[in-house]
Parts: C-alpha cells; structure tokens; sequence
C-alpha cells in the first residue's frame, strides 16, 4: 500500500489566513480541497510538501454560484457536484453539466472543487477545457487582500503548473453574460469516467443569425488545455453551418500537439481533435438557436 510522506497540518480559518499561513512557510506548502488529485501525487511521492493547509473550512467563503451584474462567479471551493447540479448554471452555461456528467465518479464530484480542478493542470481535463472556451476569468488573491485577474491561457502555463504564485489562492473564476449563448462538451475515454483521450469544448454567441464570438478548446492534446484560437478568430462574423464547423474542426486539428502514448498514435488523436471539435460547434450553435 502506498502512503505519503510524513507531513504537518494546519487548518484555515479564512482566505487571509490561508494566504497567512501559506506565506509564513515561505510557499513551501500545498493547499488541500477535495484532494482527490493531490493525495494521489503525495502516496505515488509525485508531490511531497511539508505541509498541508486544509481550506476545507473555508467552504462558507468559497462556495457559491451566483450572478453580479453581467457575469456568472463561481466559488474555487465550489463541489463538482453543485456545478452538476446547478439550474441557474445550466441556464447560463449548459457546458457545465455536460462536462460534470462524464468527470470521474461521483464520489470525486462530491468531493472535488472547481479550483482544485483547474490548479492541478492536468492537460486531459474536462473543466480547464470548459473555462477556456467560456472565456473564464482567474481570480488570484495574495498577501494583504491583493487580487489579480487573469485568463486560462495565462493562468495554465505547463503541464501540472500555473500562474497561481507560491503565496496566492485561487478564489474565483468569472464569466461574463452575453446574448445568443449556446456552449457543449464532447468527450473520446475508454471507459466512463476516465481522462479524455480528447475532449473538445465549443461555446458560441450568435445575434442576427451571425457568430459574434466564439470559443474553442481541446484537452489531452498537448502540454496544456489547447485553446484553439485560429478557429475561433475564422467563425466570428460568420453565419453558423456544417462547412464552417468543419474549417474549425481541420484548424483544431492542425493547431493542437498531441503526443503518442497508451492512448493512442499523434495522427488519431488529431483526427480525433477534428471531428469532436466539429461536433462541439455544431452543437453549440443548435443550443444557442433555440
């Protein structure tokens, strides 16, 4: 049986005093949520900190959905299963339930958080896929109640890294409320539950029958979630049709970089990338037309 390395434990009481403690040990520490990726790394000594900080109490201060002004905030502690379950989040981002409904299992989605989720950066990810094509904003806060915002091309800079700095939180993530939305997630895994072989996540805005934004990701195709910008910037003013999803989906195709492993050879993961892109458009444009 595999266990972890002796380490020291605090509990927060608060986000400042998470951030606090955190900065006393000069960074040296890693915050728990749900823990479901990070207990894993620690018993495989793929993650050895000397310290934990269980912000499992700060739940109250960090979990919540809820709309303010022209933008949906979601809380970083906010449980998978509450995004899953979420009707006000399904009104606005249906992607959302899609993506929870093949993420793991539902003892991670009790368990697990929307931060945990997007601070493990793990490249085959549903939910960084999801954020980046929502246009999702970060929101860090450090010592002494400084915040920073930022976007998740920014924020994933490498597998299993972000720009989340030693001695700062991930509190919130914002996405701001545009007319003519419609947003879905497709997803190739060998068994229910697993890690993407490629997953695509498409969102669309369309007013007066023409796209006026657009967003495209992929996951498990290269170092980080893949944000397929050249595909989005080729839709915007466009009308919405099959021919026009499909110049997207030959762009996602080319513009990702997978590379081979059990899952699969780099030109199936490619074509793969295509076709679920292609079908995440199609769909995304049926939603935001009803």
């Amino acid at each position: 049986m595999q266990t972890p390395a002796p380490v020291e434990y605090s509990r927060a009481t608060s986000v400042d005093d998470a951030i606090s403690q955190m900065a006393k040990l000069d960074g040296q520490a890693r915050f728990l949520a749900g823990g479901h990726s990070l207990i894993p790394m620690m018993k495989m000594r793929l993650a050895n900190p000397g310290h934990l900080i269980d912000i499992n109490p700060l739940e109250p201060e960090l979990s919540y959905i809820r709309q303010e002004g022209n933008e949906i905030r979601i809380g970083a502690m906010t449980r998978h299963v509450n995004l899953l379950e979420s009707e006000e989040l399904f009104g606005h981002f249906p992607i959302f339930r899609e993506a929870e409904h093949v993420l793991a299992d539902p003892v991670v989605r009790n368990r697990g958080t929307l931060g945990g989720s997007l601070c493990q950066a793990d490249p085959a990810e549903d939910l960084s896929g999801v954020v980046t094509a929502l246009k999702g904003m970060a929101v860090l806060r450090g010592p002494g109640g400084e915040e920073r915002v930022v976007g998740m091309e920014e924020f994933h800079i490498g597998p299993y890294m972000t720009a989340v700095q030693p001695t700062e939180l991930l509190t919130e993530v914002r996405f701001q409320l545009k007319p003519g939305h419609g947003g879905a997630h497709e997803k190739v895994e060998r068994r229910a539950g697993d890690f993407a072989i490629v997953a695509a996540s498409a969102a669309l805005w369309i007013e007066d029958g023409k796209i006026t934004d657009a967003g495209l990701a992929c996951s498990a195709v290269g170092p980080t979630t893949m944000h397929i910008e050249r595909a989005e910037q080729m839709m915007i003013g466009q009308a919405p049709s099959e021919d026009l999803f499909a110049q997207a989906g030959a762009a996602a195709s080319e513009d990702c970089s997978p590379s081979s492993d059990g899952r699969g050879p780099v030109d199936y993961k490619r074509h793969v990338a295509g076709v679920l892109s292609k079908r995440a458009l199609s769909r995304a444009a049926a939603s935001a037309l009803r």
